[in-house]
C-alpha cells in the first residue's frame, strides 16, 4: 500500500487548508486510516483517525477544527483543517494501518503545513 499526501503550504492564522491521502489501493474501509503531525521540537502526534467502520477520532487539540473526509471510491482521506493557529504548524504524514491479519502499516510522505502571518 502506498499513500501520497498533499495539500500543506502557508496559510495564516484563522485560515483553512485541506489535506488529502491518496491510496493504492481499496483500502479506505479495510483499515485504520489517519493523520499525524511533527511539529517544531516536539514529538509526532495522532490528530485524528479513522476506523474501517467510520467511528472517527481526534486530538483534543483539533476537536471541532479538524475534520475528516473518505471517499472509498476514490480511495482518498481529506482533511479539512479551519481555525489554523501557530500551534498547528507542522509536518503532517496520513498512514494507513491494520491490528488484525494481514497486519501492516504505511506511511506517506510528510506534507508541510506552517501557520504565519
Amino acid at each position: 500500500v502506498q499513500l501520497q499526501a498533499s495539500g500543506g503550504g502557508l496559510v495564516q492564522p484563522g485560515g483553512s487548508l485541506r489535506l488529502s491521502c491518496a491510496a493504492s489501493g481499496s483500502i479506505v474501509r479495510s483499515s485504520i486510516m489517519g493523520w499525524y503531525r511533527r511539529g517544531p521540537g516536539k514529538e509526532r502526534e495522532l490528530v485524528a483517525s479513522v476506523t474501517s467502520g467510520g467511528t472517527t477520532n481526534y486530538a483534543d487539540s483539533v476537536e471541532g477544527r479538524f475534520t475528516f473526509s473518505r471517499d472509498a471510491n476514490k480511495n482518498t482521506l481529506d482533511l479539512q483543517m479551519d481555525s489554523l493557529s501557530h500551534e498547528d504548524t507542522a509536518v503532517y504524514y496520513c498512514r494507513a494501518w491494520r491490528t488484525w491479519s494481514p497486519t501492516y502499516s504505511s506511511w506517506g510522505q510528510g506534507t508541510l503545513v506552517t501557520v504565519s502571518s
